[in-house]
């Protein structure tokens, strides 16, 4: 991040904003919608994958926290906003793909992990922009969903929209973001770990700074999350993907041009 220009830095401050408020109105895509532009910044993963894993670690934990406080103060019962049966069911299938993927991060070259990263969130793009997202509904297709989202979440942590397929069919409409949040916790838990073990730098210095602009996007994220709770999301997912494919397709032409 010491390297990076000003305007460079002003942009990566306004990406993080947009990172924070996605990720707390959906519940998912925070790092998929972020990552994208942050290498067209700089085209170097590794700097940012840290970064974004730490806020979500933060981030996460704080919604969750904040939702079964609230919880807890207006119902008598209690009950949990985390499935935490399908929760455990689901990490089962994930864990090993999850490790594999870890690794293969470490060891691909940045230039190609860069175009793999465009050429799925292209993939993602034009499924929203069609309305149509993978959707599974199937033990062997549910299967096969979470372990490709559990290896991309290993190599950049955009596996998100595979795993959402799966989990928006078992878990409650109602439990579906805190549970998510759970789930990224600890798979970026492991995420970090590797991070640590390979002597990855985690750019501490760039937190001081950063989460604030999070915390920003994370504030107007709640907002929009209650209103979307309600509403319709196809025209916002529409845009979204036209958005995204335009970006992967000019990251792509900077990675090879």
């Amino acid at each position: 991040m010491n390297d990076l220009s000003l305007i460079q830095l002003v942009l990566v401050l306004l990406i993080f904003i947009w990172s924070g408020f996605v990720r707390t109105g959906l519940g998912f895509g925070g790092a998929m919608m972020s990552l994208p532009l942050l290498l067209l910044v700089d085209n170097r993963p590794l700097v940012y994958l840290p970064i974004i894993a730490v806020h979500l670690l933060i981030f996460s934990t704080l919604t969750v926290w904040q939702n079964n406080r609230k919880k807890m103060a207006t119902e008598e019962k209690k009950p949990s906003t985390v499935d935490w049966v399908y929760l455990k069911k689901s990490l089962k299938i994930m864990i090993i793909p999850k490790l594999i993927g870890v690794a293969g991060l470490l060891t691909i070259p940045a230039g190609i992990m860069s175009a793999i990263i465009f050429c799925i969130i292209s993939v993602y793009a034009i499924t929203y922009i069609l309305n149509k997202p993978f959707k599974s509904s199937h033990p062997v297709s549910d299967g096969i969903f979470l372990s490709l989202g559990a290896y991309i979440s290993g190599t950049s942590l955009i596996g998100a929209p595979l795993i959402m397929t799966v989990y928006m069919v078992h878990v409650a409409r109602e439990k579906l973001r805190d549970t998510l949040f759970v789930l990224w916790f600890i798979l970026v838990s492991i995420k970090m770990v590797a991070f640590l073990i390979a002597g990855v730098d985690l750019q501490l210095q760039a937190h001081l700074w950063l989460l604030p602009a999070t915390a920003v996007g994370h504030y107007f994220g709640l907002k929009f999350h209650a209103r979307l709770v309600a509403a319709d999301p196809v025209v916002f997912y529409r845009v979204i993907g036209c958005a995204l494919l335009l970006i992967s397709g000019f990251g792509l032409v900077s990675v090879y041009w």
